[in-house]
This record gives C-alpha cells, structure tokens and sequence, in this order.
C-alpha cells in the first residue's frame, strides 16, 4: 500500500515526529543503518528550517523511486519538506555546505543535506515560499548528484508527491515510472475513495503497470481493467512518451487531470469518464503530443481543485519533478483551504544539462 507520513510542522515539538517518521519509512524501505542516519539528520534538519525560517509548514514522507527512470526498483525514502513562508533571498549562499542560520539546528544545513542524499533539490519563491526534496536511497547509491545537473542516461525524469485525507496512514492514490526500451510510461492512480481499500485499488495498478508497461497506453488501461476488478476501482492516467520518437501520448479513464506544457503554454490532456476495475468505456481515446526540451507533464488526481493554476516560474520545470509537483500542490492549497482529498501529483520532464540553482535569472 500507499504508506505516507504527513506530518504538519507549526513548532519545535513536531520536529521529533519528523525524524521517527523518516526512521520508520527507512525501515519500511529496508535502508541500512547508515541510510536512516542520512535520513533522519535530513528530516531534522528540514523540519528545523520550517520552524525557525517558514512560520511552520508540513513534510511528506513516502517510499519512491529515482528520478532516474533507469532505477524504478530502487526503493529510496522521499522527504519533502513545503511552506508557504517568506522564501530565500540568495539560494545559492543557503545551499552552500555547511550554512545553517537556525540555531536548534544540527549544524548541517541545506549544503550538507544535499552533499549526503542520495539526491536533493529545492526551490524557493521569495514571498510565496520553499520546497524542498530529498531521496535517500540503499547502499551502492550514496550521494548522487542528478539532481545538481548531470544529465542522466535516459535524458528524462519522473517523480511526483503523495498526501492522504486528513494524515491517514495509506493514501488511496499512487503514481509510478516504469521503463521498457525507449518508452517511459507515467501512471498516476487514484482508488475510489480513501483508505485501505483504496490503497489496494492503487497499489495493484501500480504491480500490474511493472509488468505492462512496454504497451500502449490504451492497452495498458485494458489490462488495468482487468487487474483491477477484485477492487473497488480507480481513476488512471497513463502518460508515455518515446523518446526515439519524441512523440508523448496521453490516455485517462476516471477524474485524472493532465496539462502539458511547451513553448510556455499549458493544455488539458482530457481523460474519459469511467472506472478502471469497475466500468471501462468501449474505447479510451488517447492524444498524441510532440515532447520537446522545454515541455513539461502534470498528472494529478481529484485532490487538487480542477482549476489549479500552473507554475509561473519558467525555471522550475529544470528542477527535480518531485519538487515541480510539490509546488503544484502546494500551491493548490492553504491553511486556509486545505485539500480535502487523498492528493498525488506526478511529473515527467527532461532532465537540464546544468544545475538550476546557478542559472541567472
């Protein structure tokens, strides 16, 4: 299932839950002892900065693979730390090694987090706020520097963010990457409802996807159906693109939103009405787009508010996907409108050449 730490971060005393959280998904994940160390020392130090820096703000752990679209399997623990606070002035000078101005800190700051994890990225607004995401991965992966610009082999990279109504401990929604040859496939899932149940729904996509994934994405849907029919059924979006091709096609059965972004405007992938599992319509139509370096994929399940507004940053989609889809749904609510829904995002995007935080503006 969907295993997900929300874990809300309004003063010091939640700090603590933090770090036992992403202890607790380092067991999950199987992780060494030195990976829970990297990840616990990472988490506080996250959850430090929301207290002293942001006003407060959450931090969501998950199990999740890679943005390298080469390492799916790879179990890593995902930490994302969102806020709405004040933003960094000069994002370079925090993420230097070893710059931390809160005090109750571990000393590390930004820098030593990203130098140990497996891979790290943030992207801070000035008056709307930061996110930040970190993936620890097992032993034999230890602090890659993707996420810092090196072009990964596939040039293309996926990830996404998970929630669950009201901090439940399995989210009904899921997404996930899988490879065969030149095609990348993207699935995000969402199981009717919320709860276990829904998780089974979610989870069983996700297994029946690894063995798939190399259709097409009317035929993945197919099989889905199939898969699914002990459950209660969910919503699918199935995104592949071809990379010898350059050609992306986009396949939805149920409420699953898609916007694809190239040359700097958005368009709606429209999915079609039905349960996957339950009630599949007689054909599933599915669009076909161009993918260039500059476009930019968001999945997204009926958690977020279907008149969610794109990120105007034209540099965020150079960041890591998972941060790109942390600040969509940040960015879709408040603490004064929280979601009120299990909530995913997911990403596809090209991997830049140089590290977005020493671009100019």
């Amino acid at each position: 299932m969907s295993r997900v730490w929300d874990i809300p971060v309004q003063d010091s005393t939640r700090v603590r839950d933090v770090r036992v959280a992403a202890e607790a998904a380092c067991a999950r994940a199987a992780l060494d002892a030195h990976a829970t160390a990297v990840a616990a020392l990472v988490a506080t130090e996250l959850a430090t900065n929301l207290v002293k820096h942001a006003g407060g703000g959450r931090v969501l752990i998950h199990l999740a693979a890679p943005s390298d679209t080469l390492a799916e399997d790879v179990p890593c623990v995902q930490i994302a730390s969102l806020d709405h606070g004040p933003g960094i002035d000069n994002v370079p000078a925090a993420m230097r090694d070893g710059h931390s101005t809160a005090s109750s800190s571990l000393g590390a700051g930004l820098g030593t987090c990203r130098r140990i994890s497996s891979e790290f990225d943030l992207h801070s607004s000035p008056g709307r706020g930061t996110v930040a995401v970190a993936r620890i991965a097992p032993a034999g992966r230890p602090g890659g520097r993707r996420s810092r610009g090196v072009r990964s082999r596939t040039g293309t990279r996926a990830g996404g963010i998970t929630t669950s109504l009201a901090h439940a401990e399995h989210s009904g929604d899921a997404f996930s990457h899988v490879r065969s040859g030149p095609l990348l496939t993207l699935m995000l899932v969402d199981g009717l409802g919320h709860g276990d149940k829904a998780a089974d729904a979610s989870t069983a996509a996700v297994a029946e996807l690894r063995r798939c994934a190399g259709l097409a994405p009317a035929e993945i849907l197919r099989r889905l159906h199939t898969a699914l029919r002990a459950t209660r059924g969910a919503a699918v979006g199935v995104a592949q693109l071809d990379e010898d091709t350059g050609r992306l096609a986009f396949g939805g059965v149920g409420n699953i939103g898609a916007r694809l972004r190239t040359g700097g405007a958005w368009q709606p992938l429209i999915s079609h009405p039905g349960i996957v599992g339950a009630h599949f319509p007689a054909t599933v139509p599915v669009r076909e787009n161009g993918w260039t370096p500059d476009s930019l994929l968001v999945l997204h399940s009926d958690g977020l508010p279907s008149r969610w507004v794109p990120p105007e940053d034209p540099r965020l989609g150079a960041h890591d996907p998972a941060v790109v889809a942390a600040v969509v749904l940040r960015d879709a609510g408040s603490a004064a409108r929280p979601l009120r829904d299990d909530a995913s995002v997911a990403v596809l995007a090209p991997d830049p050449r140089t590290d977005p935080h020493d671009r100019t503006p």
